[in-house]
C-alpha cells in the first residue's frame, strides 16, 4: 500500500508531503489545478522516462520519494529479498531529476536502474487509464489474473514441477546427443591414450624409486672408486689407516689409564670409535660388494624415464600425476562407450516426463476455459451498468503456436472487449477510449479483487463521458473495491467523490507571478464545500451545500478524512 508521497520542485509543486491511507481516496480540483501532477510524479517514481522539463522553474533538480508498506505485497517482498533490498516490510523509492537531464533512482537507499523501478512498481501499483503502468494490458498479467480467479495455485505448482523434470531430462539428453556427434573422434583418442598409460603401468610412487635407481647406476663407477678409497682409509693393511691408528691409540691410552684412572673415559670413547670404524668399514664393504656396473639396466631405466616424460608432456601434466590420470580417462571412455545405451534409456524418461506434463497441462487448459467463460460473463454483465450497454468482454484461451512445453501451460490468455454493440472483439490494449478502458478495468478489478496481487489501484479518467446513475455505480464499485484494497481515483464527478473514504483536493494559487499547486486533505465541512463546487460551479448556494451534505451522508462516508 502507498503510505507517503513526497514531491519537491516538480512542475508547479514546490513542496508536498502527503500521507495516504487505505480504502478509497478521491482526488478532485478545478480543471487545470494540477490533478495529473500527482500521477505524473508517481509515474516517474515507478520508472517513467525522466525529462528535465518537469523541474520547477528556477530549481536545480526535482525529487520524488514514495513509500510503500509491502506487508500486503508478497511478490514485491520476494523481489526485494532477491535483490538484497528488503527493509522490514517497507519500501522507499526515490527519483532525482537534475537540470542537466540526468536522473538517479534509489530503492531503500541503494542506487537502482529505471528498469528495476518499473519491474518493482508493477508489483505495487496499477494505474488504470495510463497504459504504461496498467498491468491488465500485459498478457502475462491477464493469464495470472485468470489463474488466480480460477484458484489454480496447486495446478500451476504441479505443472511447474513436471516442466522442470522434463527440462532437466531433455537438457541431459541434448548433452549426450551433442557428445555423440564428437563421440567417434574422442573415443579413438581416448582408447589410444588409455592403451599407452596401461602399457606404461606406472604405479603410485614408482617414479621416485626409478629416479633414485637411475642416479645410483649412472654414478656407479664413481661410487665404486670413492668407496674403495674410503674403505682402505678405514680398514686396510697400511699401519696408517684409521682403524689401525685408532687401535694403537686405544692400546696406549689403556696403559696410561692403568697409571691414572682419570683416563678411563678416554679409553671408553676410543674403544667405541674403534668399533664404529670397523662397523662402518664392514657396511661399506657390503655396499661395494652389491654395487655393480649394469649398462643394460641403466639403459632400461633411461628409456622408461624418457617414456614417462614424453607422456607427461603429451597430457600437459607433471610426470607424478600420470598414475591418477589413467582412471579418469578410463571413466570417460566407459561413459562414452555407454552413451548410446544411456541416451536410449533417457529418451524413454523424457517421453514419460513429457506425457506427465501434457496430462497436467491439458487439465489446466480445460479449467482455464471454464474459468474464462465465467469471468467473461461476469465482466460483460458489469459493463452493462457502466455506460457500455451492449458491450462484451471475453477471455480468449488459445493454444500456443509452438508445441514446446512452457512452465505456465500450453495456452495464450488474452482479454478481448467490444465496448459497443455491433463492434468486433478487440484486445483490451486496443480499446480506443481511456474512459472505457478504465471502467472495464474497474469491472475486472471488482470481480477479481479477492485474487489480485497488486495492493494499490489508481484510476484516472474512469468517469470520462458518464454521469448520473452510471457515475454513482462507478463510485459504488470504487468504494467496494476500496474495502479490499487501496484505491486512488482522480475524478471530476461529485457522485464519485462523495463515495470516497478520504478526500484530497488539488488547489492552485498564484503569488508574485509564480504559480503553485498543493494538495489539501479535506475534513467533513471542506468536503461539503468541494462537492458543492463540483455540483454548482462558481456560485455555491445553500441548496448545493445541502445536496452535497446529503450525498456524503447517503454514501456513509466518515465525518473526517
Amino acid at each position: 500500500m502507498l503510505t507517503h508521497i513526497h514531491i519537491w520542485n516538480f512542475a508547479i509543486v514546490e513542496g508536498l508531503d502527503l500521507p495516504l491511507e487505505g480504502g478509497l481516496t478521491v482526488l478532485t480540483g478545478e480543471t487545470g489545478a494540477g490533478k495529473s501532477i500527482l500521477l505524473d510524479a508517481l509515474g516517474l517514481a515507478l520508472g517513467d522516462r525522466a525529462d528535465s522539463g518537469v523541474i520547477r522553474h528556477g530549481a536545480e533538480k526535482a525529487e520524488i520519494s514514495v513509500t510503500f508498506s509491502t506487508e500486503d505485497a508478497p511478490e514485491a517482498e520476494a523481489w526485494l529479498r532477491e535483490h538484497e533490498l528488503a527493509s522490514a516490510g517497507e519500501c522507499i523509492i526515490r527519483r532525482v531529476i537534475s537540470a542537466g537531464g540526468k536522473s538517479r533512482a534509489f530503492i531503500n537507499g541503494k542506487p537502482a536502474p529505471a528498469a528495476s523501478l518499473r519491474e518493482l512498481g508493477e508489483m505495487l501499483v496499477d494505474l488504470h487509464g495510463q497504459h504504461e503502468h496498467q498491468s491488465l494490458l500485459r498478457q502475462d498479467a491477464q493469464r495470472r489474473l485468470l489463474d488466480d480467479f480460477a484458484g489454480h495455485d496447486r495446478r500451476l505448482a504441479e505443472l511447474a514441477d513436471a516442466w522442470q523434470d522434463w527440462r532437466e531430462k531433455q537438457t541431459e539428453l541434448a548433452r549426450l546427443r551433442h557428445a555423440a556427434s564428437e563421440r567417434d573422434d574422442r573415443l579413438e583418442l581416448l582408447r589410444y591414450q588409455v592403451q599407452e598409460l596401461e602399457e606404461l603401468a606406472l604405479a603410485e610412487g614408482e617414479l621416485a624409486e626409478l629416479e633414485a635407481e637411475h642416479r645410483r647406476l649412472a654414478n656407479a663407477s664413481g661410487l665404486l672408486e670413492t668407496g674403495q678409497r674410503v674403505l682402505l682409509t678405514l680398514d686396510g693393511d697400511d699401519p696408517a689407516c684409521a682403524g689401525n691408528l685408532l687401535a694403537a691409540a686405544l692400546h696406549d691410552v689403556g696403559e696410561m689409564s692403568e697409571t691414572d684412572p682419570q683416563l678411563a673415559g678416554v679409553t671408553e670413547l676410543l674403544d667405541s670409535a674403534v668399533i664404529q670404524a670397523r662397523e662402518a668399514a664392514s657396511e661399506l664393504r657390503r655396499y661395494l660388494d652389491g654395487l655393480e656396473l649394469d649398462p643394460e639396466r641403466l639403459a632400461w631405466l633411461e628409456a622408461r624415464l624418457a617414456t614417462i616424460q614424453d607422456l607427461a608432456r603429451k597430457h600437459h601434466c607433471d610426470p607424478a600425476e600420470l598414475p591418477g590420470l589413467l582412471p579418469r580417462l578410463q571413466a570417460e571412455l566407459a561413459e562414452l562407450e555407454q552413451a548410446e545405451v544411456r541416451a536410449g534409456n533417457l529418451q524413454a524418461e523424457v517421453d514419460a516426463a513429457l506425457a506427465r506434463y501434457r496430462t497436467l497441462a491439458e487439465k489446466l487448459g480445460k479449467s482455464r476455459r471454464s474459468a474464462a467463460r465465467k469471468l467473461g460473463k461476469a465482466v460483460t454483465e458489469s459493463m452493462q451498468t457502466l455506460g457500455m450497454e451492449g458491450g462484451r468482454f471475453e477471455v480468449s484461451v488459445t493454444p500456443l503456436e509452438t508445441d514446446t512445453p512452457a512452465v505456465t501451460g500450453l495456452e495464450r490468455i488474452a482479454f478481448q472487449v467490444s465496448a459497443n454493440p455491433g463492434q468486433p472483439l478487440k484486445p483490451l490494449a486496443r480499446v480506443a477510449s481511456g474512459g472505457e478502458l478504465s471502467r472495464i478495468s474497474l469491472a475486472i478489478q471488482v470481480i477479481t479483487a479477492r485474487d489480485s496481487r497488486i495492493p494499490t489501484l489508481i484510476f484516472d479518467e474512469v468517469d470520462v463521458g458518464i454521469g448520473g446513475r452510471v457515475a454513482e455505480i462507478v463510485g459504488q464499485l470504487l468504494r467496494t473495491l476500496g474495502e479490499q484494497r487501496q484505491v486512488i481515483c482522480v475524478t471530476h464527478l461529485p457522485q464519485v467523490a462523495a463515495l470516497g473514504h478520504h478526500h484530497l483536493q488539488v488547489q492552485k494559487t498564484a503569488e508574485r507571478n509564480r504559480t503553485h499547486s498543493h494538495i489539501a486533505v479535506l475534513d467533513r465541512e471542506a468536503r461539503v464545500d468541494e462537492l458543492a463546487r463540483m455540483l454548482g460551479g462558481i456560485e455555491i448556494t445553500d441548496q448545493t451545500r445541502s445536496h452535497a451534505r446529503e450525498m456524503i451522508e447517503r454514501a456513509g462516508t466518515p465525518g473526517t478524512a
